[in-house]
């Protein structure tokens, strides 16, 4: 009786269409056969048609007129933006003016004693030797003045960040508005916010600042979500049971459990911030940014090696400094008040005796040229490695192989193809890996490209991407591996990692042109080598966390090391490695765009130029195309959480 009266299960799709994937494409395909002819009939041919387009050069340059009309009178600029300035100038100046009253004695006992009570003796001596390099390279005045712009700017990045992330982490409708505005914050290129900032604040350090927070505030508020969000449930549970309030269970059980994640947070946005110390060089950072820049302009390599060794030193201290603390518990010793306390009265003795000493400047009989020997070994690697090399061909050979080969070829394939073809393409790929929102968003972003009128540009930058983005994950996902199952060559490739994740994006520039040449190769070589380090360090971390009971089980099973890593670990670790492709799309985006310097063309010239001619609506409608590329392709390689669920 009670089988007949049991509602009748719905029957699975026979065959081939019990298969989502295959259920998806057919739907999609059934779409496609309705509103592809349409298309067609409608706007023929392959790129773009121009009756889908639309000019937003003239409301822009209207915009940027009343801006700089209105500047110095209208009571926004003179009663908000205006304080902002003020803030930010006395701020960084202070900071600046206490680091000289302190002296290079100082200020390199200070780092040594935090690094010390947060790391050990070997950290503590490794920040001191950073510090007095900084000065045996002639560039402790450089070096204060970056480093007081940072503290601001972090500062700055740490508290908007954590704010953002704070609402995104306690509300999942704040979730959902701000994931698309911290996606636009990440993936626009700096080159493409440097002009509205300059137009509303000017050259200076107050619009360096800001363009600073911009960039670096994302990580903070992406990870203080993540933390809040991982919470242990049965925690906040016990918490809520004994009868809290929301803001007592937030400061005494949600933040503690998420301190992790919030320093993980504070380390990735000093990285951002630091790598952001050239780039803010160009709207008046000063610093080593500066040198840095100016010594690119002239083509001096070994000047701007001199100037960017300290930007790396800086951000290798900052962060082993950030990520033990991340590892400490809060009742260990280092994070002891007490001791705090004696570390930085010993920091303040030294300093004290440092300045009775007279040991502030730092002198100038200390200091040591590496410009004139570095030049002369780029200068030999152009002589020989260019060209002429016997049976494989210099460098030069090779950057045109490629782009005959590889990116004249894929280049002209997307251009070739409809245009309804690729977003056909995309909306498939998407709904493939995610929902049909997924799918959506990513058909619009591509879509607004078309309609901003740079849908051929925005092909080739495309192509430089997709081709970049390969070559770094065929390099990265195998050097991550080898990481990952090596304790010691995950020892002696970190300080690798560090030094190319860390150094400034112009840096890479200068080599890469006199090994290569000019043109679109060097661009997209410069992007494999920027994006190479985060690529690797997820893909090993993935590797890593994987249930050792699953790999046991493997083991157990008589499966061979190839087989556990085939058939557990990179299944296993799927997400990481998908995360490993968005952040080297991301990373490949914003050298690309630098690119545009050195023969990239494409979007990143058109950026580039923007910023150079002071043209508004060119720098930010290729900055715009650029985001909606980021966006599209965030969303291709990305799973969505609802992806299994029913409907997706």
């Amino acid at each position: 009786m009670a089988a007949i009266t049991a509602p009748a299960r719905k029957a699975a799709p026979p065959g081939i269409l019990a298969n989502r994937a295959v259920r998806k494409l057919l739907a999609l395909a059934v779409l496609a056969a309705v509103l592809v002819p349409l298309a067609v009939t409608q706007w023929g041919g392959a790129t773009w048609p121009s009756a889908l387009t639309v000019d937003v050069s003239e409301p822009l340059g209207r915009a940027s007129d009343w801006i700089i009309d209105n500047r110095d009178s209208h009571p926004l600029f003179l009663y908000f933006f205006g304080h902002v300035s003020n803030v930010v100038v006395l701020a960084v100046r202070a900071v600046y003016l206490a680091l000289l009253a302190v002296g290079w004695a100082g200020v390199t006992a200070i780092g040594a004693l935090v690094a010390w009570r947060v790391a050990g003796v070997k950290l503590a001596l490794g920040t001191a030797a950073a510090f007095l390099a900084c000065g045996l390279l002639g560039m402790w005045v450089p070096t204060m003045q970056t480093l007081a712009l940072m503290v601001v700017a972090v500062l700055a990045s740490v508290v908007v960040g954590a704010l953002l992330g704070l609402a995104a982490g306690l509300s999942d409708r704040m979730d959902r508005v701000l994931r698309p505005v911290l996606d636009t914050m990440q993936v626009l290129p700096a080159f493409a916010y440097l002009l509205p900032v300059v137009l509303v604040f000017g050259i200076g350090v107050p619009a360096a600042v800001l363009a600073t927070v911009v960039y670096a505030a994302p990580p903070m508020a992406r990870l203080t979500s993540l933390g809040l969000r991982g919470a242990d449930k049965e925690v906040l549970e016990a918490v809520e049971s004994l009868g809290t309030t929301a803001r007592q269970r937030l400061l005494t059980a949600r933040v503690p459990l998420a301190r992790k994640e919030l320093l993980l947070g504070v380390n990735q946005t000093i990285m951002m911030a630091l790598s952001m110390a050239v780039i803010a060089s160009v709207i008046g950072a000063g610093g080593l940014g500066d040198r840095v820049y100016q010594a690119l302009a002239s083509v001096d390599v070994g000047a701007a090696l001199a100037a960017g060794i300290p930007i790396v030193l800086l951000a290798v201290v900052l962060d082993r400094v950030t990520g033990a603390a991340g590892e400490q518990h809060p009742g260990e010793p280092g994070g002891s008040p007490l001791t705090w306390l004696y570390a930085l009265g010993a920091a303040a003795a030294v300093a004290v005796a440092g300045r009775l000493a007279g040991f502030l400047d730092w002198p100038d009989g200390w200091e040591v040229n590496i410009a004139e020997p570095v030049n002369r070994a780029v200068d030999w690697m152009t002589a020989h490695l260019y060209s002429g090399v016997p049976v494989v061909g210099g460098t030069a050979d090779w950057a045109a192989h490629f782009t005959s080969w590889v990116l004249n070829p894929l280049r002209d394939g997307l251009q070739w193809l409809p245009w309804w073809s690729v977003l056909l393409a995309v909306a498939a790929l998407a709904w493939l890996i995610g929902t049909w929102r997924t799918a959506l968003t990513a058909v619009l972003a591509m879509a607004a490209i078309g309609v901003l009128g740079v849908w051929n540009p925005s092909l080739d930058t495309l192509s430089q991407v997709l081709a970049a983005v390969a070559v770094t994950l065929v390099i990265g996902i195998a050097t991550g591996i080898a990481a990952a199952r090596s304790d010691r060559f995950e020892r002696l490739l970190r300080p690798v990692l560090d030094v190319f994740q860390t150094m400034p994006q112009f840096v890479y520039l200068i080599p890469v042109v006199a090994l290569f040449g000019v043109g679109r190769a060097p661009a997209v070589a410069a992007a494999v080598v920027y994006a190479l380090p985060a690529v690797v360090r997820i893909t090993a971390q993935g590797l890593r966390q994987v249930d050792p009971a699953a790999l046991e089980s493997a083991r157990s099973l008589g499966a061979t090391s190839g087989q556990q890593l085939r058939q557990v670990q990179l299944p296993l670790a799927r997400p990481a490695l998908l995360l490993a492709v968005n952040q080297g799309v991301v990373l490949v985006l914003a050298v690309v765009i630098i690119g545009g310097l050195v023969g990239g063309g494409a979007l990143g010239y058109q950026v580039v130029f923007g910023l150079a001619q002071g043209d508004l609506a060119s720098g930010l409608v290729a900055g715009a195309a650029i985001v909606c590329l980021g966006l599209m392709l965030d969303r291709v390689t990305q799973p969505t959480e609802r992806r299994t669920r029913k409907g997706a």
